[in-house]
């Protein structure tokens, strides 16, 4: 499997793992579970949150993977990031949360991980942990990065909560989600190193 494909399989995975945890943490009522037959609608309901939530989390990363890539292969790199702004903003737009805040925000997250795709792309490995382990030499220096990328995505989630403020489900969800994030990149980082 080319390393590419590696690493966009690894984040889909985490993206699951984080709604599947938002989802324990939020449990059907007890008089959901008394009905007969609710286990469908819940699992019908576990099914789009995944969905939902993985095309979020994988947008940016996308984005990131695919310019790696292509600055790899020699491509402008002007060009390119031309390339992601346009897609952030038409995104953006989609989605009526279009800010130039929420835009500049996202297209650092998108830069962050532009270089760290770099790294891995660039590193030896025929895992995801390889990959990071070997673009990575140390805990402190992937704890560092983490760190880094914890703050962008919280200015990301910070930003929309201005943006649609007054939404205080929104904001609940977004530090739940914050929350499952720190815990799943604590395990992997135990699993590494």
């Amino acid at each position: 499997m080319e390393k590419k494909q590696i690493i966009v399989n690894a984040e889909e995975q985490f993206a699951r793992e984080v709604t599947l945890g938002v989802i324990v943490q939020k449990p059907p009522s007890v008089w959901q579970t008394l009905i007969p037959g609710m286990f469908i609608f819940d699992f019908l309901r576990r099914g789009s949150a995944i969905r939902q939530y993985t095309k979020y989390f994988m947008f940016p990363r996308k984005l990131a993977l695919d310019a790696a890539q292509a600055l790899l292969g020699s491509q402008d790199k002007a060009g390119i990031s031309s390339q992601i702004e346009t897609e952030i903003e038409n995104r953006l737009n989609t989605l009526n949360l279009h800010s130039q805040n929420l835009a500049r925000v996202q297209k650092e997250v998108v830069d962050f991980l532009i270089d760290h795709y770099l790294k891995l792309l660039e590193a030896d490995g025929y895992s995801y942990y390889d990959l990071i382990r070997n673009a990575y030499p140390s805990r402190e220096e992937y704890e560092k990065h983490l760190d880094q990328l914890s703050l962008l995505e919280k200015e990301v989630d910070r930003t929309i909560s201005e943006r649609l403020e007054g939404n205080p489900a929104l904001r609940e969800k977004l530090q739940t989600e914050a929350q499952q994030i720190e815990k799943r990149r604590q395990k992997i980082m135990n699993e590494i190193f």
